[in-house]
């Protein structure tokens, strides 16, 4: 049976921070691939204008992503997000940013997990994948070599056995040898346990806490924050944003989207080749 382990750093005032919220506010809730950025890493003069605009307007701006913290910070950066919050690894880690803190940010909640269930069935399934974890003190492990972008750390080589004996914060497989549909039947017929998963745009799984997504991480900001429901936006366009854009009171999926995330928005908008997140963002100034 996996067991999850949540860390919460205290010392956040939320009675402070929910007074000082005027109702005016939106907190909106951007993801990162697909949506901000293009499927090459670039986001687009009109997308970061746009969402510097609506940072500079006050409201709440927050980065909902699955790529990993070092992968994530760049994104911030690019927008200008300075104060507030952000939460990386679908949800497994919530970050607080503050200019005051020595390195601009402070993790506020992990949320960890025991992976080896989940890869013992998996490779079980599906032995010529590759594996990647994020283990409770940032480090990626990986068979094969297997690195990616969204890590935003350089992967460190292990063998299986040390997957299994790790704490993770973010699993993640990948195979060239499968499509999407081959990924979402395997974990449907091995009916993974204890795990929350989500099948990217190629035959890639993303898998964290039981329980843990962007929404149930932006749940519990939204308190902080002192924001209403529906004065809440969402962006995004992958299957690990169904979650979010149904908890948001304004869900938008990106126009590329596939047909279950769309089905879960609000709207759509234009797709991110077409700079489909600036048109919402916009709308909010």
């Amino acid at each position: 049976m996996t067991t999850l382990t949540e860390t919460t750093v205290a010392g956040i005032d939320d009675q402070r921070i929910a007074s000082e919220n005027s109702t005016t506010k939106f907190m909106v809730a951007l993801d990162v691939d697909g949506t901000l950025v293009d499927h090459d890493g670039h986001m687009s003069v009109p997308v970061r204008e746009a969402a510097q605009a609506v940072v500079a307007a006050g409201h709440d701006v927050l980065i909902a992503t699955g790529r990993s913290l070092n992968a994530t910070l760049p994104i911030i950066e690019q927008i200008g997000i300075d104060r507030g919050y952000a939460v990386c690894c679908n949800g497994g880690v919530t970050l607080r940013l503050d200019p005051d803190l020595t390195d601009g940010y402070e993790i506020i909640h992990k949320a960890t997990f025991d992976p080896a269930p989940a890869l013992r069935a998996l490779r079980q399934k599906l032995p010529t994948a590759k594996y990647a974890l994020e283990d409770e003190d940032g480090n990626f492990l990986s068979t094969e070599r297997f690195q990616d972008a969204s890590f935003g750390v350089e992967a460190i080589g292990v063998d299986f056995q040390t997957l299994l004996e790790a704490t993770a914060v973010r699993l993640v497989v990948f195979s060239t040898e499968n499509t999407p549909e081959e990924f979402t039947a395997t974990i449907q017929e091995i009916g993974l346990a204890g795990v929350t998963y989500s099948v990217g745009w190629t035959a890639w799984l993303d898998i964290a806490a039981a329980g843990v997504t962007k929404a149930s991480a932006l749940e519990r900001l939204r308190g902080q924050l002192g924001a209403e429901p529906h004065r809440t936006v969402a962006i995004g366009d992958g299957r690990n944003d169904i979650e979010m854009l149904g908890w948001a009171g304004r869900g938008v999926a990106m126009g590329q989207a596939p047909e279950e995330v769309i089905a879960a928005a609000d709207e759509v908008t234009l797709s991110v080749l077409d700079d489909g997140a600036a048109h919402v963002l916009r709308s909010l100034i």
